[in-house]
């Protein structure tokens, strides 16, 4: 099994690879530009993932996935195909590249990787980066195709509460418990009846790298996952949900991602909520 992960070394031993896209898909909940930090500084040819930008821009809900043709369309134009080689990093080490590396994966492309570390640790270590504007990339066809088992929708959800199956979400202890307010206003406090909380922090070491293989699978059982069954993750918007997703996927194990995740089931009245 390859990893969804490619280390430091591996991609700077990769950058003359003509078949490999590096992609920046830096984004941040309290609203600063990542564009502006990708234009700052940046690994060598890598192209921006605007995750706004390359979400579903009719849905209410943040960052929603959006149809394959717009998809299609926003990734060809950043000279993306589903064929290349695919390695996503982002600022902060592990946080909004997951996002990017499951919606790359969900419509199709098939070689994705997350950049193990992000850009701290590709500077910490001295490896080369650019600065100004980029050179763009040629447009060229990126042939979107969703795959249904990747992502889960509102009704599959509740249908699922209903049936006791594994959810997972990667909130802090405090919002999953209900003892602090979302961020995002207008919603209830709580968690999903039966939901178990795994907050994505707790599998990303201080150094922006993500847990060893052990360290994942404990930190997994310990919130009660039982690994031979089917997860699905979820968070505030679908975005840390993806780092769980990432973790299951590197040992080996694929899961669902609720997208609407709390922003649609905290805001809605006819969705049951616990806290505590």
């Amino acid at each position: 099994m390859t990893s969804p992960l490619i280390t430091t070394r591996e991609l700077a031993d990769s950058l003359d690879d003509p078949g490999l896209r590096i992609v920046d898909a830096s984004w941040h909940l309290d609203g600063r530009d990542g564009y502006a930090d990708f234009v700052e500084t940046r690994i060598p040819g890598a192209v921006f993932f605007d995750l706004e930008a390359s979400s579903d821009p009719d849905d209410a809900l943040p960052h929603m996935l959006p149809s394959p043709l717009r998809f299609a369309n926003r990734m060809g134009g950043l000279g993306l195909s589903r064929g290349d080689r695919i390695v996503v990093y982002d600022t902060s080490g592990i946080r909004a590249a997951p996002r990017a590396w499951w919606m790359l994966k969900a419509m199709g492309a098939a070689d994705v990787r997350v950049l193990d570390g992000g850009l701290p640790k590709w500077i910490a270590e001295g490896r080369r980066v650019e600065h100004g504007p980029p050179v763009r990339l040629e447009p060229t066809v990126f042939n979107a195709r969703l795959d249904g088992d990747a992502v889960i929708s509102l009704d599959q959800m509740k249908a699922l509460v209903e049936t006791g199956g594994q959810v997972l979400d990667a909130r802090s202890a405090a919002r999953f418990q209900g003892q602090a307010p979302e961020p995002r206003a207008g919603l209830r406090s709580g968690h999903m009846p039966g939901a178990l909380n795994l907050p994505f922090d707790r599998i990303v070491s201080p150094d922006g790298t993500l847990a060893s293989e052990d360290e994942l699978r404990a930190a997994f059982e310990t919130a009660g996952i039982d690994l031979t069954r089917p997860v699905t993750t979820t968070c505030g918007s679908g975005v840390t949900a993806a780092i769980l997703s990432l973790g299951l996927a590197v040992l080996g194990l694929s899961s669902r991602l609720y997208d609407g995740s709390w922003s649609e089931w905290g805001g809605r009245s006819d969705t049951p909520v616990e806290t505590g």
